[in-house]
């Protein structure tokens, strides 16, 4: 028996809840709430552990990728571990819902930094995927790889066969993109990537406007030439989500060499001397359990997870693991040092017809019953997109080399990670800078695995950042300006059009500027010899034995882009190191270049 309710509690873009017009499906089997663990992990029951060839730690972006290829050969046993649950709800399947989850605990790991000092002493909220496929599960599904320049920067920075020329042919591994293979794209990989289907007006007069600009047409971002505008890739296959869980782990799960095991917490490595050589992770609500492996124990929980065990497990900074009381394995002090993120900010203007989001709120339920009715018999329909269809990508200065900026366009406007409903008719760009100059830690704030560690990201610690985001707002209201919007623009309602001075602009950046979701570098790859360096373009932990990190932590800087589909290569063409597998060919696709 299925029931139906309406819930004006869950936001998408703009309007609360689900695309679906707020239908919750409920099915017969309870889903109960888990309670807090309040005993001590010391006093939790003990059960002996069992052996495989690879432990995998964290089930999401990478981690997938990885169970997926080590499981290939049904010689390996590999067992993946997660700490959240499986992905079975729309919520995570709908893409329109992707808001639903962001502050959703049983699906995210809702982390928030230190004040930042530099950005008004505000507290930023990072989601991060807590379930099956991480971050894939909950991000909006815009599949962008970054520049070529990035990855060439990286083998400069130190990791020795990561250029661009050795991650194409992963990103084309990856990946079945719906226009069919070429020398940038593939087309029989386990990711599915799509262009949007919405036609929403508002999406091409953006790519015209920014044309009539100066800016250039870009027919694919992710291809030869990233610099311009034009319409976004996403992760959406048949009207539903690609995570890394869809594509990559559900067809693996029918192996027999392929263990699974979700609401189970990592909390430390276990090491035979300098060696690691399994995992103790804590199952249920007081049970700890041990698992061993006899090849590689591997760590992808993402850019925060990740450093925060391996300091629980005693390699980081000796002298603050002396003060946390935990013993010395490895002195590497590069451990949850260098972290990096993208932020971003709103320019929204009203719009003088009804073609945004708006309409899809609860002031007007029967278009969001309609909507959700529609996704859940065919799968198509308002609900069947992220709504980031169209952006792009532009050089902040002349001197820029590669793109520095980038914009997505949304037909609506959205508040506080999509939990504040839009007030009128209206659309925004999400605009921010790529390669910012500021870094930031993290740190143990105890040393119960349970407790999130300290979150310093360290935003606007650089002025040019500040400079940069400025330009971002100057840009985007230039691109507004322009005649393609003239059948559509209202009143700017960000940040106003009486905010006009730089001292102005910055005291806006400082107030509204938000996280762009794309925490990463802080167990960064490079040479054994740079004493920052975490692990080495093996993906070994330097100084010990047995022990990998394969995610966005590695990362030795941030590449100009959402994190995701770098993520994903960087699993492909860990996973083929790890088994010893000889690299696929270097690409010699050409990268375009500006002439100015």
């Amino acid at each position: 028996m299925l029931a139906m309710k309406f819930c004006r509690g869950c936001h998408l873009y703009g309007m609360p809840a689900m695309a679906c017009g707020h239908l919750e499906l409920l099915s017969i089997r309870l889903d109960f709430a888990r309670k807090a663990n309040d005993r001590s992990l010391s006093a939790a029951a003990s059960t002996p552990g069992e052996a495989y060839d690879y432990v995998i730690v964290g089930a999401g972006s990478a981690g997938c990728v990885l169970a997926h290829r080590l499981s290939e050969d049904a010689n390996n046993r590999v067992l993946l571990l997660e700490a959240g649950p499986r992905d079975n709800t729309w919520m995570i399947h709908m893409p329109a819902a992707l808001m639903y989850c962001l502050k959703n605990r049983k699906y995210s790991w809702c982390y928030e930094t230190e004040p930042q000092k530099y950005v008004d002493g505000r507290r930023f909220f990072w989601p991060r995927g807590k379930v099956l496929g991480g971050s894939s599960s909950i991000n909006a599904m815009v599949y962008v790889r970054g520049h070529a320049y990035d990855f060439d920067r990286w083998e400069k920075e130190g990791a020795q066969g990561w250029s661009y020329a050795d991650c194409l042919p992963y990103f084309r591994k990856c990946q079945t993109h719906e226009l069919g293979a070429n020398e940038y794209r593939g087309g029989d990989g386990p990711l599915y990537v799509s262009r949007g289907r919405s036609r929403n007006p508002l999406y091409k007069a953006f790519i015209d406007a920014a044309v009539q600009t100066g800016y250039p047409f870009t027919d694919d971002g992710n291809g030869y030439q990233q610099e311009g505008f034009g319409y976004f890739d996403m992760t959406i296959r048949d009207g539903k989500r690609c995570s890394t869980a869809v594509g990559y782990l559900k067809p693996a799960m029918a192996r027999r060499n392929l263990s699974v095991i979700t609401d189970a917490l990592a909390t430390k490595i276990l090491f035979d001397k300098n060696r690691a050589v399994g995992m103790e992770y804590l199952h249920g609500r007081d049970t700890v359990k041990r698992a061993y492996a006899s090849r590689d124990v591997i760590l992808s929980g993402g850019a925060i997870n990740s450093p925060q065990l391996l300091l629980l497990s005693g390699i980081g900074n000796g002298e603050d693991l002396k003060k946390m009381g935990i013993p010395v394995l490895a002195h590497l002090p590069g451990v949850g040092q260098n972290l990096q993120d993208h932020l971003e900010l709103y320019v929204a203007q009203k719009c003088t017809q009804p073609l945004t989001l708006y309409s899809y709120q609860w002031k007007f339920p029967h278009n969001m019953v309609r909507a959700g009715l529609q996704w859940f018999t065919t799968s198509t329909g308002v609900a069947s997109t992220s709504h980031l269809e169209s952006g792009g990508f532009v050089r902040s200065r002349a001197d820029v080399p590669h793109p520095d900026i980038q914009f997505h366009f949304l037909p609506s406007v959205i508040s506080d990670h999509g939990q504040k409903p839009a007030p009128c008719h209206a659309y925004q760009v999400h605009v921010g800078t790529m390669r910012p100059l500021g870094r930031g830690y993290l740190k143990l704030r105890t040393t119960d695995p349970r407790q999130n560690p300290i979150i310093e990201p360290n935003y606007l610690s650089n002025s040019e950042d500040v400079r940069d985001l400025r330009q971002c707002i100057r840009i985007s209201r230039e691109i507004f300006a322009q005649k393609a919007f003239d059948p559509f623009r209202g009143e700017e309602l960000l940040p106003g059009s009486a905010t006009q001075s730089d001292r102005d602009l910055d005291a806006f950046v400082r107030k509204t500027t938000e996280t762009a979701y794309h925490p990463s570098c802080t167990a960064k790859m490079g040479s054994p010899k740079d004493p920052s360096t975490v692990v080495g373009p093996d993906l070994r932990v330097v100084g010990v034995e047995g022990l990998r990190v394969v995610d966005a932590s590695i990362m030795p800087s941030i590449v100009s882009g959402n994190l995701n589909a770098a993520t994903v290569m960087l699993a492909e063409k860990s996973a083929d190191i790890i088994l010893g597998r000889p690299p696929l060919p270097r690409s010699s696709a050409p990268v375009w270049k500006p002439s100015v």
